[in-house]
């Protein structure tokens, strides 16, 4: 018994380090097929990044872009914006200054008629001047009473 007890440990000994080998071999398969798929996960990952790092780099030059356009057009309407207030402080010195000529024209024909009412045609006297009613449509008879209306310096204010 003791030779087949020898034999049979003997056997024994084969069959578990036959198995180990194959279970090593098995394991040592497993380690590597995990190996080149945590590769291909974190190639994949890497790959992913990039295209999100380039998405967010077109994005950055396309928001870049834009923002380029919006400052040409704030500067056109500014550029557009100062003209009309130029445009605008003229009009307004010359709304002043028209005011200021038909005020003056409003006395002289105030003037006029004030004058002309006193004024006896018949008998020639009166504290008026002498002006024909006809007379007053033509500018050329009240040549004495025409004077130049001068925009005052203070006028650049408004």
């Amino acid at each position: 018994m003791a030779s087949s007890s020898g034999n049979s440990s003997g056997c024994t000994v084969f069959q578990n380090s036959g198995s180990e080998k194959d279970q090593q071999l098995l394991m040592d398969e497993r380690k590597r097929k995990r190996m080149e798929s945590n590769r291909e996960s974190a190639r994949r990952s890497r790959l992913r990044k990039q295209k999100h790092l380039d998405d967010l780099m077109s994005q950055v030059t396309q928001l870049r872009n834009e923002n380029n356009k919006i400052l040409t057009a704030i500067k056109i309407t500014t550029q557009h914006y100062m003209n009309l207030e130029t445009e605008n402080s003229v009009l307004t010195a010359q709304i002043t200054e028209l005011s200021h000529r038909l005020e003056s024209l409003n006395e002289i024909i105030n003037f006029i008629n004030a004058n002309s009412a006193t004024f006896d045609t018949e008998t020639g006297q009166g504290r008026g001047i002498p002006i024909a009613s006809d007379s007053l449509m033509n500018p050329m008879n009240l040549i004495f009473l025409n004077q130049p209306i001068m925009a005052s310096a203070d006028m650049s204010q408004y």
